[in-house]
């Protein structure tokens, strides 16, 4: 199974690489989103700073993720049910969307602190919070999309399933920044650190139940 989730993360690398556009149209309407915000609030507030970064992140990987089942066609689907497994096929696009949103709340922050401040004051903290909040991100708009890719009106389903998804690891994902920003002062933030990975497998568990069946479907 780990040469068919290697050899697929490959794939869904070099057709990124090919279509390099839509990557690119992604980083420019991070840029210009962020760039928009900062002039018409002229802030250097720490806590506006917070709220607009996890709004940017949130956007931005509803629009770099959302895509993975849904761009496929049914052909596609079923020349990849012929050759892999479905669990190595969602456990690839974890990985590959993981990293993509990695890089992709990395640039936004460094965006932000150019433009503005930079208002962190655990890096470490604030850092390991952004990694979850991507794989959580991850998880969440790729099973999604998976279920939404089946239905005929994808875009309105996906946001559907999405929100209530999202709602608890936004909660803890902006507790935590805050702390790492000094904005609040709680010692018990291991507690949320572990609240955010039981999310995770949680979500990881319950995809790789069902998502086997929705690959037969």
């Amino acid at each position: 199974m780990l040469k068919e989730i290697k050899a697929l993360i490959q794939k869904d690398l070099l057709l990124d690489w090919r279509q390099r556009f839509s990557l690119a149209s992604v980083i420019l309407y991070l840029a210009c989103t962020i760039f928009i915000v900062v002039i018409a609030t002229q802030s250097n507030n720490p806590g506006l700073w917070n709220a607009v970064f996890w709004i940017v992140v949130l956007f931005v990987s509803s629009n770099a993720v959302a895509k993975s089942f849904i761009q496929e066609s049914d052909r596609q689907r079923i020349y990849y049910y012929t050759l892999a497994n479905p669990i190595a096929v969602l456990t690839s696009k974890y990985i590959y969307n993981t990293l993509i949103l990695f890089v992709l709340s990395m640039i936004a922050f460094g965006l932000l602190t150019f433009f503005t401040i930079n208002p962190v004051r655990l890096n470490g903290l604030f850092f390991l919070t952004l990694f979850l909040g991507a794989t959580g991100f991850s998880i969440v708009f790729t099973f999604t999309s998976s279920i939404a890719s089946a239905a005929s009106n994808r875009n309105t389903l996906l946001a559907i399933l999405s929100f209530p998804l999202l709602l608890p690891m936004l909660f803890t994902l902006l507790k935590l920044s805050q702390q790492s920003l000094g904005l609040i002062t709680d010692t018990s933030y291991e507690t949320d650190i572990l609240i955010l990975v039981a999310i995770d497998l949680l979500l990881v568990g319950v995809s790789f139940l069902l998502f086997p069946y929705l690959w037969k479907d």
